[in-house]
């Protein structure tokens, strides 16, 4: 029996690659133990345990940016993270470690090295986190998302998607999608969203634009965020939704998506084969840019730029692409080859040769 120590968390981003992957062992090997290393301040101490997985502790380290009195405290309390991690290690008979980045990662590589433990490295963004640019150098094997990524020794395996978008099938899907969301499944549908907080920029530029959207002879389909207050304008052709608990059918309804362009957005869109114009968000080190380049140089996605993304930007950009259905097809086509469902057991082949069970 295989004891597996999954480490990483503090977002979602890396919290719910590790669960597909946490599900794939367990679904592959019923009577391995799979454990959760991660902090009690981040996501994963709400998710992890939820979805029925035991979550071992580790102290939350940042890596200092600067010299100040945390960048001193910094080395004793690295190093009593390491020894956390040890104590796990040899608590639970720990034969591999996986990271997926986040505050956990790193001190969970540190002390496999230190115990003779294989561990094994998935990074889901194109700009990989410092944690993950050090555990590469020393990993039995590193995985990553997107091509191009820069990290050692780095193989493209994907990304460890939910099972509800492996599993969809969007044609079989559609009637039921058009259905849950009042639409027409006859008709094209333009699928908006920002992400579960949504995105001001998107929400403002469809605020001013969706009537030209349905005068284009498509239907809209507006994720706005539980926080957006944005007013309902409650016509035939619009479906305007806070939040949605069933983005499966979002996705089975979608003929074009404009979105952010996160990691696990860009991914589950382009393992659906759906074309889209992808906004990435400008806060933050370009990481968003950068995800979605795979896609954009396959021809199966364009990027717009945040800063002038608008009302204006939508009448002169995005309509002129509903309106011309070759182009739709020549981008849904490329995007049936940028991406990946098989990321899950892409990542667990990694580890069984780590394992040298390969």
């Amino acid at each position: 029996m295989t004891t597996y120590l999954l480490a990483g968390g503090g977002t979602a981003g890396h919290v719910n690659p590790l669960l597909a992957v946490a599900d794939g062992l367990r679904a592959r090997e019923a009577d391995a133990t799979v454990l959760v290393l991660g902090t009690a301040e981040g996501l994963e101490s709400r998710l992890v345990p939820a979805r029925g997985y035991e979550l071992l502790i580790v102290d939350k380290v940042p890596f200092p940016r600067r010299p100040n009195r945390q960048a001193a405290a910094f080395p004793g309390r690295f190093r009593r993270a390491i020894a956390q991690v040890r104590a796990h290690i040899l608590t639970y008979a720990v034969d591999v470690v996986v990271g997926f980045g986040g505050y956990a990662s790193a001190p969970a590589y540190v002390a496999a090295r230190r115990e003779g433990v294989p561990f094994v490295v998935h990074e889901a963004n194109a700009k990989p986190g410092l944690a993950n640019v050090l555990g590469a150098r020393r990993a039995a094997a590193t995985g990553v998302a997107f091509g191009g990524t820069k990290l050692r020794g780095a193989e493209v395996v994907g990304m460890p998607l939910r099972r509800e978008v492996i599993e969809l099938d969007r044609a079989a899907a559609r009637d039921e999608a058009a259905e849950h969301f009042g639409l027409d499944s006859s008709r094209p549908v333009l699928l908006v969203f920002g992400g579960s907080l949504g995105a001001q920029r998107l929400n403002e530029a469809l605020a001013d634009s969706w009537g030209d959207v349905l005068a284009a002879g498509w239907q809209l389909l507006h994720v706005t965020g539980e926080r957006s207050d944005l007013a309902d304008p409650e016509v035939p052709g619009y479906a305007l939704r806070r939040y949605v608990d069933r983005m499966d059918l979002a996705f089975a309804l979608a003929d074009l998506i404009v979105s952010r362009s996160g990691a696990a957005t860009v991914s589950e869109i382009s393992a659906l084969g759906i074309p889209a114009l992808y906004v990435p968000y400008s806060v933050g080190n370009g990481e968003q840019r950068l995800n979605a380049a795979s896609a954009v140089a396959a021809g199966a996605a364009r990027l717009l730029d945040d800063a002038t993304f608008d009302g204006d930007a939508v009448r002169r950009i995005v309509i002129p692409v509903l309106k011309d259905p070759q182009r739709l097809a020549a981008m849904a086509d490329a995007a049936g080859h940028v991406g990946t469902r098989s990321g899950t057991e892409n990542v667990i082949a990694l580890v069984d040769r780590a394992l040298g069970l390969d």
